[in-house]
């Protein structure tokens, strides 16, 4: 089910209260492009309609259920990253990519880019040794664990997006960047949705 790779690596986590404001901005400046994790705005203009045909899923999240602790700040111990799968790509898919938000914050928490198209899934933790960690919003190149404010409500989106070719960018590639690229090249998407406690 989850084809042998050269390498895996384990993804950096740590949580930070709240987005910084010098981050934030970031995340602003590429507030056009974040449209793409929405399925409208850029990604509709360049593509037309995208096709929400792929479904995500997660032995370890629900949709619409609060995001279990361990891929929060509030872990014991470090956080880690969620497992994830999905099927349903198009045929002819050039790589998958994962886009992980609060739509909220307009804060990207964990980019992955050029994954493997005959991939179904990413365990927990990792990352596939050819597949590229791209930056977040507070600019680190790893699953940046979210960490809301006691009473405050946010939604955690984990999109999967088909992609026609691969990004052809560098690990640790800028977030405007990625995000970018993806909307380019972006065929079909699906959603896990989860949220805060």
């Amino acid at each position: 089910m989850f084809p042998v790779l050269p390498s895996i690596r384990t993804t950096a986590a740590h949580g930070v209260p709240r987005t910084s404001p010098g981050a934030r901005l970031g995340a602003v400046a590429a507030g056009a492009a974040l449209l793409v994790s929405t399925g409208c705005g850029m990604s509709s203009e360049l593509r037309g309609e995208m096709p929400t045909d792929i479904n995500v899923s997660s032995p370890m999240m629900q949709e619409g259920q609060p995001l279990p602790s361990a891929y929060t700040c509030e872990a014991d111990g470090e956080p880690v990253s969620p497992p994830l799968s999905w099927s349903g790509l198009p045929d002819e898919v050039g790589s998958i990519a994962l886009v992980a938000d609060d739509p909220g914050d307009a804060a990207v928490f964990w980019m992955v880019y050029d994954l493997d198209p005959q991939l179904v899934e990413l365990r927990q933790n990792t990352v596939p040794g050819d597949a590229k960690v791209g930056q977040n919003s507070d600019g680190d190149t790893a699953y940046g664990a979210p960490c809301p404010e006691e009473g405050d409500m946010h939604e955690y989106r984990f999109t999967v997006y088909a992609l026609d070719g691969t990004l052809d960018l560098p690990e640790g590639a800028a977030l405007s960047l990625t995000l970018e690229a993806i909307a380019d090249q972006a065929v079909a998407r699906g959603t896990l949705v989860t949220n805060s406690e």
